[in-house]
């Protein structure tokens, strides 16, 4: 019964995680398809470079909502692991979704919403983290690579084993979708907040 539930579980986190928010928001809000502009990135960060607020907002929204309200699903239905094994998909079905050839977003906002639904105090100091580092370094890539790296052993202050089991995923799947970033950030040539490129 574990197992029907984990894969219930994993499915659901990945296909509701795969649902390009970006894409779509961009095109319904007449700016195009985002993957032509800036980074070529469907996520939040990319959107922001149409000059559209709003549009970015929306995105952002979307994109962690999705994970949260995978997480919560199976949290309802199937208890924990399951929240944990859907959050992770969530991130896993944004970064590499089906739909666009398994090109996705870096998931930056998917991994916030997962971390909220499973332990709000490790979404909150992890956000906290986030805005930190943006507003000295006003790099959003810096920022999330360092909320990303301390989840875990947030998840451990706060007395949250499984949530850091599901952080080091998320964490490395973060990594991995960044490891451009972390390749401008040595050389010094990441953009900042703000930037179009």
């Amino acid at each position: 019964m574990l197992d029907q539930a984990l894969i219930i579980s994993t499915i659901l986190g990945y296909f509701l995680g795969s649902i390009p928010f970006g894409l779509f928001i961009a095109r319904l809000g007449g700016q195009g398809d985002v993957r032509d502009i800036g980074s070529g990135n469907i996520g939040a960060t990319n959107v922001l470079r149409t000059g559209r607020k709003d549009l970015a907002a929306l995105t952002l929204l979307g994109d962690g909502g999705k994970a949260a309200i995978a997480a919560l699903l199976a949290g309802h239905f199937f208890g924990v692991p399951g929240n944990l094994v859907a959050g992770a998909a969530a991130l896993l079905g944004h970064c590499f979704p089906v739909w666009l050839k398994f090109k996705g977003g870096k998931g930056v906002a998917t991994f916030f919403g997962a971390l909220l639904a499973t332990a709000w105090p490790v979404g909150i100091v992890a956000a906290a983290i986030w805005l930190l580092i943006a507003f000295v370094f006003k790099m959003s890539s810096l920022a999330a690579l360092w909320a990303a790296g301390t989840a875990p052993i947030v998840a451990l202050f706060f007395g949250y084993p499984r949530v850091a089991a599901m952080a080091v995923f998320l964490a490395l799947m973060i990594f991995i979708r960044h490891k451009d970033n972390i390749a401008r950030i040595i050389r010094g040539e990441e953009s900042k907040i703000g930037s179009k490129r």
